[in-house]
């Protein structure tokens, strides 16, 4: 099949376009807002964009009201947000806190969340989450779409705090992902989990090429250091 999209229709019965690119990590972003009010929410256009400086982004779609996200907006007004790891066993929680509400409903309360204090940011962890990155809100690039919902605020954080709970360890000290079932968005309803793995290692043994690819500054840096 081909379709133009906007131009031409694709003819199926669901829009196929979030299924194209799967599996998406999951942006599960705590924020608050100016008056204090609390606000979690997934976002399934996350990613982490780069390793030294750490910065990940969230892309926020408007609301069914073609209302900006209070994950946004309260990141742009607070300069902060946190990220929380999805997982299998947070599933139902995750997918309560992705009910559109008004900004004065406490979304950690209504899915029966545990708010954790951060130690850098006024955002707060969840505390039921394995891994936390607090983060200082960057910039934001807002792109135009389709109303009401088309358009799409993409907002960037510099990591300033990781938080990585002791049993999502593994002996060997890595993260225990098969353990920990990573939460990830498909298309239509769908989602899925981490639960297998395998390695590939790029071949030509450059130190700094792969130090890139574990994604560690120090190591890195002492590998170009000494080429």
């Amino acid at each position: 099949m081909y379709y133009e999209p906007g131009v031409t229709p694709h003819g199926l019965p669901y829009d196929p376009f979030k299924s194209c690119v799967i599996p998406r990590p999951i942006g599960w972003i705590s924020t608050i807002d100016a008056a204090g009010n609390h606000n979690l929410a997934p976002y399934s256009q996350f990613q982490n964009v780069t390793f030294d400086p750490p910065i990940v982004m969230f892309s926020a779609n408007q609301d069914s009201q073609g209302r900006r996200k209070d994950s946004a907006r309260n990141a742009e007004q607070t300069g902060q947000f946190v990220w929380n790891m999805a997982t299998y066993a947070l599933r139902e929680a995750v997918n309560i806190t992705g009910e559109e509400l008004p900004p004065e409903i406490d979304e950690f309360d209504r899915a029966g969340l545990t708010k954790a204090p951060s130690r850098l940011v006024r955002p707060m962890r969840v505390a039921e989450s394995p891994i936390q990155f607090e983060c200082v809100y960057l910039n934001t690039l807002r792109f135009p779409g389709v109303a009401p919902m088309g358009a799409a605020d993409v907002v960037f954080g510099r990591v300033v705090a990781v938080h990585i709970a002791d049993d999502a360890l593994d002996e060997r000290g890595m993260i225990d992902v098969l353990r920990l079932k990573p939460l990830a968005r498909m298309g239509y309803f769908d989602y899925t989990y981490v639960d297998n793995r395998f390695q590939m290692i790029i071949p030509g043994g450059n130190r700094a090429v792969l130090a890139g690819l574990e994604g560690s500054p120090e190591k890195a840096n002492a590998a170009t250091r000494r080429a």
